[in-house]
């Protein structure tokens, strides 16, 4: 992808990436990028520490699901990246709606016990029962759990659950 825009390196070696850039690329104040060269050429790539842990996810979020028997879905700042039960076609590796990031970038952690509507990704609506828990690592929000019914209210324990789940991903990367 070129964009036809050059940028000079400082003295220091530091580029400015394009505001523009950075905003259709979800690239915020602090967020990690990741440095790949490839030959002649140099990649930044947005870092997600969970992203990296996506085989991990994917078994938590499983071994949780085979339990609860509700939609397990785990996130990072941008996108699913696992999901266990019967929406995990539907959202697995999709980007996730601005709601649920401003949820991240807030670290809320809740349980809705009365049917409502959560936006998981753009446009993709579910109407249910859910608990959101913040992943947090170093004192940075890097994702979410998301425990997902779509007809049985949420009791406590799965908000703990959720809890528990969250601490468990970020004492991954300890």
């Amino acid at each position: 992808m070129s964009t036809g825009i050059i940028r000079r390196i400082d003295e220091l070696g530091r580029i400015v990436i394009p505001k523009e850039i950075r905003k259709s690329l979800r690239i915020k104040n602090g967020d990690n990028l990741e440095i790949l060269v490839e030959g002649d050429n140099i990649t930044l790539r947005k870092y997600s520490q969970i992203e990296n842990a996506t085989d991990m996810a994917a078994i938590y979020a499983e071994s949780f699901y085979q339990v609860l028997k509700y939609n397990v879905i785990v996130t990072d700042t941008d996108k699913v990246v696992a999901c266990a039960g019967n929406l995990k076609k539907k959202y697995l590796n999709q980007g996730i709606s601005d709601s649920l990031t401003t949820m991240i970038e807030r670290r809320d952690s809740f349980v809705e016990r009365k049917k409502s509507s959560i936006e998981i990704t753009p446009g993709l609506t579910e109407y249910g029962y859910y608990t959101v828990a913040t992943i947090i690592n170093n004192g940075d929000s890097i994702g979410s759990v998301i425990i997902l019914s779509l007809d049985t209210p949420m009791l406590e324990q799965e908000e703990k659950l959720a809890m528990i789940l969250a601490n468990m991903l970020s004492n991954y990367f300890v």
